[in-house]
């Protein structure tokens, strides 16, 4: 089947997809439809991409059989009030924003829809993306296989249950905050060592690309590959171990915690 799929909203995570999308099927063009206030994104897209610009919302969700909510979380009820009576138990619905539940959006809506909860992150613009998929009991196999090949155009999917949605921030959603960090302090090492900037950024980014790669395609542990890399009275022990010492591992645990705490005081709220 050839599905229709529209945006509602046209920011960072709509760009990606639409450019994913677009990239792997350019026959998908003429399928794709979005909407915005912001008209001059819209018709930045348009240029960009040859897809389709809608008049609004309800235009959209009529043209469409696949509807992303690219949108703030605080837009949703908005939107979810506008679309509600148009959204037919043959459309599909994708949310893409943090602590907003599944049945928190079916209550909108007088009839069961068919909706698929997820959360995807920003390294999605460079199709490296990680997301997060949870289907609500309307979406049959072949819809959810096919939602997943659509997330699967910017990196990778992976479907888990909605009772651990609240944790993907601290693990992805919002992990590459605390890489860039890393990288950033790997790069201010190498500066005050003598190298200049623009090669310490180079050097970092590509040693975590690499090591990432190493444990995304070994299947080797990741305490197995560290090992492997630290020879005995060597200057890569002498450093895991100053970073024992200062608590590295603990610290990113902590954050995480902090995180995930946050997300389910944020999702509460929502409810």
């Amino acid at each position: 089947m050839s599905y229709k799929i529209g945006f509602i909203g046209s920011g960072n995570m709509a760009y990606a997809l639409i450019n994913g999308l677009t990239k792997n099927n350019p026959n998908m063009k003429s399928n794709i439809y979005i909407t915005d206030k912001d008209k001059e994104k819209t018709l930045s897209l348009r240029e960009q991409f040859n897809i389709n610009i809608s008049h609004n919302n309800t235009d959209l969700v009529n043209q469409s059989d696949i509807i992303f909510l690219a949108i703030k979380p605080n837009i949703y009820p908005i939107v979810l009030d506008e679309i509600k009576s148009l959204v037919t138990n043959k459309k599909i619905l994708i949310s893409i924003a943090a602590g907003i539940s599944i049945n928190s959006i079916e209550k909108y809506f007088f009839n069961e829809v068919k909706l698929v909860r997820t959360m995807p992150n920003t390294p999605a613009l460079v199709l490296e993306g990680m997301t997060a998929v949870t289907p609500n009991k309307n979406i049959n196999k072949e819809e959810l296989n096919y939602i997943l090949s659509l997330f699967e155009s910017v990196g990778k999917a992976d479907i888990i249950d909605e009772s651990l949605m609240d944790m993907i921030p601290a693990i992805s959603g919002s992990s590459p905050a605390y890489v860039y960090m890393f990288i950033e302090a790997l790069a201010d090492g190498a500066v005050l060592q003598g190298m200049p900037r623009d090669k310490a950024y180079t050097y970092a980014a590509q040693a975590v690309l690499g090591a990432a790669k190493m444990v995304a395609e070994t299947n080797l542990h990741p305490g197995d590959l560290k090992d492997r890399v630290c020879s005995p009275g060597g200057t890569t022990i002498q450093a895991v171990f100053s970073l024992e010492k200062n608590q590295f591992r603990g610290t990113i645990i902590d954050a995480m915690n902090a995180c995930t705490d946050k997300a389910k005081l944020l999702s509460s709220i929502k409810k």
